[in-house]
């Protein structure tokens, strides 16, 4: 973990002076969050001697990092209390608290709320146990407080702290959709899904729910980050943005503003809904949407039925693909190899349906067994679990074996879905040429950082 780069949250502090945070009643404020290596993280510890340290984890693949963050801060200050949370640790609060002593409370779920009562709580010296959503040691005993009921009106929400890396936000890019010039943020809509696929963790997170925020405080947050910051393009980090009148509605409020020509965002939609809502995709364009991420899976039926994908079928996905491009909307597939069943031929005939559904760009992942889904729930019983290092777990590394193809076998089969996708010399001439300023950008960019170069390291090839 040396010098490995971590995010954190180094110090809460009071804040009497604050709005919005005394609205919301917290009574600490962060007051840095940057990216350190350890030894800056840990003289920047020394240095403020915090009451809590709260390292944030974007997933499983992260938590090595949170767990170091958590380490360091026992180390420089053993008073501190260091907080936890995210599906990674919710999922495994029991088992991280036993095999973790530096973390001093796992907060479960939804975290806002829990975290502001949790803060409180420890500066006024109260019982822990009263706070809903926690999971912590008492007397060599681990508690578990009872669940915290969900937040039903998100609107009400203040809008993040943007204030606090104001001199910052407009060094936040994402090179392969927008490029260096491009000031980039990440706006929620809503929290949640209804549907419940195998290998997903966020639908048994947000407890099967889907809570969105209105059109409006969707498009005020954009409008402030736009006018106060200058950023310009935006992920709509919605688990499925779901079309129908809620889009439309939100397309026209982005529309109405003075800010519809200078903005652009990008989505995740399952293919099924964009099939069927062919005619909102024109004003989506118009609205700035310039990109759209779905779901593909695999062609065969029978692992779809086991990842509980329903809609998910070739007819629909190949309409999806063709009526973004007709509206001029970048696709981008997601394809899974590894499932139980996977064999070199029915990868082999994956790779041949994600030609035939030729979207923008395609991704491929290997199934993995993130904790708190189905698939880990069957894999951890049934033994299939070879790799437990939490930093592998990134869709990347094969974690698992199948009945057919041992983990290297899953490897290079990734490798080869790459390959066999853009090493073809039509696709990357269409794609280096092509009149779609996004996809010639995208194609230049992966041709710049050789993404088939850096698969071959973990094959060893």
């Amino acid at each position: 973990m040396t010098n490995q780069k971590v995010p954190v949250q180094i110090r809460l502090v009071k804040d009497p002076d604050g709005k919005e945070v005394r609205k919301a009643t917290v009574p600490f404020s962060v007051v840095l969050e940057k990216t350190f290596d350890a030894k800056e993280l840990e003289e920047q510890i020394e240095s403020f001697q915090p009451d809590i340290v709260a390292p944030s984890g974007l997933g499983t693949c992260n938590a090595y990092s949170v767990l170091r963050t958590a380490e360091l801060a026992k180390k420089v200050s053993p008073s501190t209390t260091t907080i936890v949370g995210g599906q990674h640790f919710t999922a495994l609060a029991e088992e991280s608290l036993e095999g973790y002593p530096d973390i001093n409370v796992v907060v479960r779920g939804e975290g806002e709320q829990t975290l502001v009562e949790t803060a409180g709580t420890l500066q006024s010296h109260e019982s822990l146990s009263n706070v809903r959503g926690i999971s912590f040691r008492h007397d060599g005993k681990i508690i578990h407080t009872p669940n915290r009921p969900l937040i039903s009106d998100l609107d009400a929400l203040p809008f993040p702290g943007y204030h606090f890396l104001g001199e910052h936000m407009k060094e936040y890019y994402f090179t392969l959709m927008t490029g260096k010039d491009t000031p980039f943020a990440i706006v929620e809509g809503s929290r949640g899904c209804l549907h419940n696929c195998s290998y997903c963790s966020q639908w048994r997170f947000w407890k099967r729910s889907h809570r969105m925020k209105s059109p409006k405080r969707i498009v005020d947050e954009i409008e402030r980050l736009h006018t106060e910051y200058g950023t310009s393009f935006f992920w709509l980090a919605d688990d499925n943005l779901t079309l129908g009148d809620r889009m439309d509605n939100l397309c026209n409020e982005i529309m109405r503003r003075d800010i519809a020509d200078d903005v652009t965002w990008f989505c995740q939609i399952r293919c099924d809904e964009v099939a069927q809502n062919k005619n909102l995709l024109a004003k989506m364009r118009k609205a700035g949407n310039v990109w759209i991420l779905s779901g593909f899976d695999t062609p065969h039926a029978e692992i779809l039925d086991s990842f509980r994908r329903e809609g998910i079928d070739q007819p629909t996905a190949k309409k999806a693909v063709d009526l973004l491009r007709e509206n001029e909307i970048f696709s981008q597939g997601m394809f899974i190899i590894g499932d139980r069943r996977d064999s070199h031929e029915s990868i082999e005939a994956l790779r041949e349906y994600a030609d035939f559904l030729d979207p923008d760009i395609a991704t491929f992942m290997t199934l993995t067994p993130f904790p708190g889904t189905e698939i880990y729930d069957n894999a951890k019983r049934e033994g299939w679990i070879e790799d437990t290092n939490w930093s592998h777990y990134d869709m990347i590394h094969a974690i698992m074996p199948t009945e057919h193809l041992t983990r290297k076998e899953v490897q290079e089969e990734l490798y080869e879905c790459y390959r066999s996708f853009y090493g073809k010399w039509k696709r990357r001439y269409q794609g280096l040429l092509s009149k779609n300023e996004i996809t010639r950008r995208t194609y230049q960019y992966l041709a710049r950082k050789a993404i088939l170069t850096g698969l071959q390291s973990l094959i060893g090839v």
